[in-house]
């Protein structure tokens, strides 16, 4: 591509998904046969108009609320149709295990939006917390909606009155909660092992390169165009003058390696890149790096951003990764958009707005908000969504890295069914 085209990365890569689009579905169809992967799972896009790639996954999304109005009217069937493909006996009951936010109104939304859709699939919901609860309580999202939260733990009344079929955690588990993960006897999605307690985004994203590369080969296409170049540091400790020396050495090393790509492909951007705690979530644990003296220079606040993570959980491993950024705009905000997926299809979408952040800051922070992107029109003419196509298939690249992370650490979907991935 000329440097003209790299400015158009986006509807290059499009063309390509579209002129090789059965060879791209026989590809997906047969490494979703051989994984287990989550019951629903959410991606932050980075589109820089030479590059669209994956920078974050959640595998226990909190946005649903978020996403579009048509692609939930869709969701509904999605959430049915993986449910009575991948568990062979009946599922009527789902306990919906969730995070303890109880006075964060927009969570609770999130958590009643996914209980509406699994309802009005014809499934029977009841939430509750993974720990031991003497009565119920009842909370209030957002718009007011009032939600009843019991004990998790399967001898409360709550559990054993209800006979639940499956477990559907929203709990990301940065904390391991041993105690109720070890009583449990019912099937989970997504397991509990696959919480941030032991997960690490090196992993994942070490799978995600893999994958986007095979998928370069695919629809023949440079892989720098889907790639986010990520590199592990593991010693991390804010405290110690030697580890932050080490971690700036390797910053500097990083950065100049991406000049030397950059100019390569004739890209006319600054490196810079974020440095993330490698089991970091609700975006805590990031701060933008432009060079290794910032690191050295670090002042207070940012020392103490990056101490600990949510739990009060001290960061002990950090990724440097290539920073992205956003030629997204929504109106004069930079944005990036979010995609949504249940199981292995693309379920909603939203453009994740923060008109205080500049385009190569970190928008999943306070003061973030959400505008309309609908996968579903996706379903009226593949041709003419561009950024649905392409994004949605960042978003399912990340699907199978998630699905080959959990091979790597060995971890098991009880009572699980694999299937290969009807529609995509």
């Amino acid at each position: 591509m000329s440097l003209n085209d790299q400015s158009k990365a986006r509807e290059y890569i499009h063309q390509q998904i579209c002129m090789n689009y059965i060879e791209l579905q026989t590809w997906f169809q047969q490494l979703t046969k051989k994984l287990a992967y989550p019951i629903y799972s959410s991606y932050d896009i980075r589109d820089s108009g030479y590059k669209v790639t994956n920078v974050d996954a959640n595998i226990y999304p909190a946005g649903f609320n978020n996403i579009c109005p048509t692609d939930k009217e869709s969701a509904v069937d999605i959430f049915k149709k993986y449910i009575n493909v991948h568990y062979s006996f009946q599922v009527k009951n789902i306990l919906l295990v969730t995070e303890e936010h109880t006075k964060n109104a927009y969570y609770l939304e999130n958590v009643g939006t996914i209980a509406d859709l699994l309802e009005q699939g014809g499934f029977n919901v009841r939430l509750a917390f993974p720990r031991d609860l003497s009565e119920t309580l009842t909370l209030e999202s957002v718009t007011g909606r009032k939600l009843q939260f019991g004990s998790g733990y399967e001898n409360s009344a709550w559990v054993k009155d209800f006979k639940p079929d499956l477990v559907i955690n929203n709990n990301d588990f940065s904390l391991p909660i041993e105690e109720w993960g070890q009583q449990v006897t019912l099937p989970m999605n997504p397991p509990r092992e696959l919480g941030w307690y032991q997960r690490k985004k090196s992993r994942y994203f070490k799978n995600y390169n893999q994958l986007a590369s095979e998928f370069s080969e695919i629809i023949k296409v440079d892989p720098f165009l889907l790639r986010v170049e990520t590199e592990e540091f593991t010693e991390f400790d804010i405290t110690s003058d030697v580890s932050r020396d080490h971690l700036a050495d390797q910053v500097d090393i990083f950065l100049k390696n991406l000049q030397v790509k950059y100019k390569a492909e004739k890209i006319n951007q600054t490196p810079f890149c974020f440095v993330k705690n490698n089991s970091g979530t609700y975006g805590l644990g990031v701060i933008r790096v432009s060079s290794a003296q910032e690191i050295k220079g670090w002042t207070y606040n940012a020392r103490k951003k990056m101490k600990a993570a949510k739990g009060g959980k001290d960061i002990e491993q950090v990724i440097i990764q290539e920073g992205i950024p956003s030629i997204i705009k929504s109106e004069t905000a930079s944005a990036e958009p979010v995609i949504y997926m249940i199981g292995c299809e693309l379920a909603g979408g939203f453009l994740r707005t923060h008109a205080e952040k500049s385009s190569t800051e970190s928008l999943n922070s306070p003061g973030a908000i959400y505008k309309k992107l609908c996968v579903t029109d996706l379903n009226d003419d593949r041709q003419k969504c561009p950024q649905e196509n392409v994004y949605g298939w960042s978003a399912k690249l990340g699907l199978l890295a998630i699905g080959l992370e959990a091979q790597d650490m060995n971890i098991k979907y009880n009572r699980y069914t694999n299937a290969a991935c009807g529609s995509i």
